[in-house]
């Protein structure tokens, strides 16, 4: 006779001291904190559901879609710099891996080379402090900027977005890393 001890998960969950902390920042105070805490939280879990992984990132989803791990990447590096770079701090900041004449780029140049890999998390990270950085200077959420497809936005928009953003594409990832080795995970 086997010994039950409870119900099981279908799959190991994500562990380790980045799992554990992502969630942990206030839940009253200050706005700015709040939302730039949760949004801190939203791209940890982006690298915790991409970690321990190489070129295989760019496993695709299901034919005909391109959406991959890797693709995730690249397209947040785009719209981190779009938002922050472009439109906050009117900077002429091109995005990176698509453009008007290749719209699917991010996704579509989203290969199994390491070179690849490493092009994109660098991006990624470098539009991630540059965000991170102008959030903390500007003088408060009521900073604007003017965008062609939601007309003048402010920061504080801007932050809500891009926490939406993160938890949409976050969703997805856990899907992509699940077909990649199983793994899931909060």
């Amino acid at each position: 006779m086997t010994e039950t001890t409870g119900p099981s998960r279908r799959g190991d969950l994500f562990a380790g001291v980045d799992s554990d902390r992502r969630f942990g920042g206030p839940a009253t105070g200050d706005e700015r904190h709040i939302l730039i805490d949760v949004l801190a939280a939203q791209r940890a879990t982006l690298q915790l559901k991409c970690s321990g992984l190489g070129p295989e990132l760019a496993l695709r989803s299901v034919a005909p879609s391109t959406l991959s791990l890797l693709g995730l990447v690249r397209h947040l590096a785009d719209v981190e710099r779009r938002w922050f770079r472009r439109v906050l701090a009117r900077q002429d900041a091109p995005a990176l891996f698509s453009s008007e004449t290749d719209p699917d780029g991010d996704f579509e140049g989203a290969v199994p080379d390491a070179a690849t890999v490493e092009e994109a998390w660098e991006a990624w990270r470098t539009e991630v402090a540059f965000a991170e950085h102008f959030t903390t200077e500007a003088p408060d959420l009521d900073v604007e900027g003017d965008d062609a497809w939601r007309g003048t936005v402010s920061l504080r928009w801007v932050l809500i977005h891009m926490v939406e953003e993160y938890a949409r594409h976050n969703g997805h990832a856990d899907l992509l890393r699940e077909r990649i080795d199983g793994a899931i995970g909060v």
